[in-house]
């Protein structure tokens, strides 16, 4: 995945003079986790940038060459670091083209690794798309594979105001089949049904997507496996039509219970599907603790395959949300 984002950056920055990429460590080091590999070299030091170690500044910079006529592309290192520049995303650039009464755009990308898996411990390891969640003026998406990455990539550059991309770094060293060049240019604001079924739908994101693709190929339930891609907007659509047609909605998140994104699409699908629903809504997600930086305890934190299909089951067989596993605990 993070040769497919290295190279998504460079199908733009060939196509469009303008798209300019700084961040800490993204020029000479070719990015921390090598998603700007080879960049510097094609493209050199005016394009491709370090910065140092100033999230506030450096997207400070981006809100300010985006409304002067660049397309900036920023890297954050780890999506926690946004928390000291949050306001020049959500106050600054999502508003400026409502301030300047559209006189004004801000079209940059702050891209930001994201989740668990990996052993970063606490600080490290958090999701946070609630952090811009409701934002109006900005767009979110999460990556799940390298397809995914590229597509999102390129399709957020191309976008006239700002984007969010978050990447699970867990996936970063995850293989599959990229088309590159235009075929492979995504869509932001639209879901995707990687995989068909008749008793449930599986709504998920990031990594998730492939944790409920794994469940769903090992149950006895039959599964529809939607990947999000875009929280914001997000593909009402496309999700309420596989309701419709299974009449069961589950969705598998890797962050906490409390203030998920998932509680924004049952609260809708709940409404807006209330008549074609056989069971109530499920959320299947973290629990409302830090993420751990034991290794067992952390595999433990984000949903597995197992606990997503004994869930899903259960829901099925019931008619009854289960109660998740951290309240045996309690």
């Amino acid at each position: 995945m993070n040769q497919a984002i290295a190279a998504a950056i460079a199908d733009e920055m060939e196509r469009d003079g303008r798209v300019v990429l700084f961040g800490e460590d993204v020029a000479t080091a070719e990015g921390v986790f090598k998603t700007s590999e080879g960049l510097l070299a094609k493209f050199g030091p005016e394009r491709v940038r370090d910065t140092p170690i100033s999230e506030m500044g450096f997207l400070g910079a981006a809100v300010g060459a985006a409304v002067t006529g660049l397309r900036p592309v920023t890297e954050i290192m780890f999506v926690e670091f946004l928390g000291v520049a949050l306001d020049q995303v959500v106050t600054e650039a999502a508003l400026m083209h409502f301030l300047s009464g559209g006189r004004y755009r801000a079209p940059l990308v702050v891209r930001a690794s994201v989740g668990a898996g990996l052993g970063f411990g606490c600080q490290h390891s958090q999701t946070l798309e609630r952090w811009m969640l409701g934002t109006p003026g900005l767009k979110l998406a999460v990556a799940s594979g390298a397809r995914s990455a590229y597509g999102l990539v390129r399709a957020a550059i191309r976008d006239d105001g700002p984007v969010v991309l978050l990447e699970p770094r867990a996936l970063y060293g995850e293989r599959e089949e990229v088309e590159l060049g235009e075929a492979g240019v995504g869509r932001l604001g639209t879901a995707e049904v990687l995989r068909p079924g008749s008793d449930v739908t599986l709504v998920t994101l990031g990594q998730t997507v492939r944790i409920a693709l794994e469940a769903a190929e090992s149950a006895s339930f039959s599964a529809e496996v939607i990947d999000l891609a875009t929280l914001q907007p997000w593909d009402k659509q496309t999700v309420t039509e596989s309701v419709g047609r299974t009449g069961r909605l589950v969705v598998v998140e890797e962050n906490q219970y409390t203030g998920g994104w998932g509680t924004e699409i049952a609260a809708h699908v709940a409404g807006a599907c209330f008549d074609a629903l056989h069971a109530p809504v499920l959320r299947i997600t973290a629990p409302d603790v830090p993420v751990p930086f034991g290794q067992e305890l952390e595999r433990r934190f984000v949903p597995s395959a197992e606990y997503v299909s004994e869930q899903v089951g259960s829901l099925i067989e019931t008619r009854r949300v289960p109660a998740p596993w951290w309240e045996a605990f309690a």
